[in-house]
C-alpha cells in the first residue's frame, strides 16, 4: 500500500503556489475508526483532506481546527491538522448515508447542510490564534473551503476535493489539491488558471485514475508551467493520551469526582477524534481526588 503523502508547488514564475495530496489511507484509518456509511465517509474525507493542506500551510509546531456545522443529518464536523502532515477528524453522525444525487454522486450537500458556517482556528503560538468564519455556502465542500480562502483569509484560491467509496465502505481512492494565486500575480496568469480550472475534470476523476499528488498539480496546472518544491508524508494521527484525560477528570472538580468514585466506581473516557477508551479504576479516581 502506498503512503499518503502531500506536495507544494509554485507555478506561473512563482505568482501561483499549489498543494495536492493524496489521504486514502489516512481516510480509511478514520472510516475504520468511526464507522462512517459513505456518505459520512465523503464528507468527512473531503475536510480532512482539506485541512491537512491548509495545515502544510503553517510552520513548526503551528496547528488548527476546522467546524463544519451545516446544520444537515451529518451535525458537526471537526478536523485538526498540524504543519507536519499529521490530521484527524470525527463527524457527529458517523452512520449517515443518503441515495446518489442526480450527479451520481455521493449526496455530501444534503448531510452537511447549507444552513451553517466553516470555522477555522490556527493556533500559532505564544497563546496567539487567528480565528475566522464563512457562511457555507454548496455544502459540498470544496467551494465552501474556496469561499473560506478568498473571503476570510483574502487569498484568491481553487479547492478540489475528492473521496471515492467502495460497496462494502472502504474508501477507494481519496485526495485534492489547492491552488492559491500569490500577491500580484498578473492579469495573464489569472486568466490562464481560470481557463485551466474550468476545463479540467473533477478531482475525483484524477484520483480514480490513480495519479499522484505530483501528477494532480500538473494536470491541474500544466507540467511546463510547474515546479514541485517539497514532499511531506501524511496520516492519520490522535495526540490524545491516558494522561491528557485524567486531567480533564481532575478539571470536573471534586464533586464530579466523588461521584464517579461512589456510583460508577470508576471512570470510562473516549476520545471523539480516535474513539480510543480510557479506563479509570476507582483507587485511580480516589487518589485524583486526595490529591486536589
Amino acid at each position: 500500500m502506498t503512503k499518503d503523502y502531500l506536495v507544494r508547488g509554485l507555478a506561473f514564475n512563482d505568482e501561483v503556489r499549489a498543494f495536492a495530496v493524496q489521504t486514502t489511507n489516512t481516510i480509511q484509518e478514520a472510516q475504520t475508526r468511526h464507522y462512517t456509511w459513505p456518505t459520512a465517509s465523503a464528507a468527512l474525507g473531503r475536510s480532512m483532506t482539506a485541512g491537512v493542506m491548509m495545515g502544510s500551510m503553517l510552520k513548526n509546531e503551528e496547528k488548527l481546527t476546522v467546524t463544519i456545522d451545516g446544520g444537515g443529518p451529518i451535525g458537526k464536523i471537526m478536523v485538526d491538522a498540524n504543519a507536519k502532515g499529521k490530521v484527524r477528524g470525527y463527524v457527529q453522525n458517523p452512520q449517515t448515508h443518503f441515495p446518489l444525487n442526480d450527479q451520481g454522486k455521493l449526496d455530501v450537500r444534503r448531510a452537511v447542510g447549507t444552513d451553517g458556517m466553516l470555522s477555522v482556528v490556527k493556533d500559532i503560538g505564544l497563546k496567539d490564534y487567528f480565528t475566522g468564519s464563512t457562511p457555507i455556502v454548496s455544502g459540498e465542500l470544496g467551494e465552501d473551503f474556496t469561499y473560506y480562502f478568498v473571503t476570510s483569509e483574502q487569498v484568491p484560491s481553487a479547492v478540489g476535493l475528492g473521496v471515492l467509496v467502495n460497496p462494502d465502505n472502504t474508501i477507494k481512492a481519496a485526495g485534492g489539491f489547492i491552488i492559491q494565486l500569490m500577491p500580484g500575480a498578473s492579469e495573464k496568469t489569472i486568466s490562464a488558471i481560470e481557463e485551466k480550472i474550468n476545463q479540467m475534470e473533477p478531482v475525483s476523476k484524477l484520483i480514480d485514475r490513480g495519479l499522484s499528488p505530483e501528477e494532480i498539480i500538473e494536470t491541474v496546472l500544466g507540467k511546463e508551467n510547474t515546479r514541485i518544491i517539497d514532499h511531506m508524508d501524511v496520516e492519520f494521527k490522535c495526540n490524545c493520551s491516558r494522561e491528557k484525560f485524567l486531567n480533564a477528570i481532575k478539571g470536573l472538580g471534586e464533586a464530579e469526582i466523588d461521584a464517579m468514585i461512589k456510583e460508577d466506581h470508576g471512570a470510562e473516557a473516549e476520545c471523539h477524534f480516535c474513539r480510543t477508551k480510557y479506563q479509570y479504576s476507582e483507587e485511580e479516581l480516589i487518589e485524583l481526588k486526595n490529591a486536589l
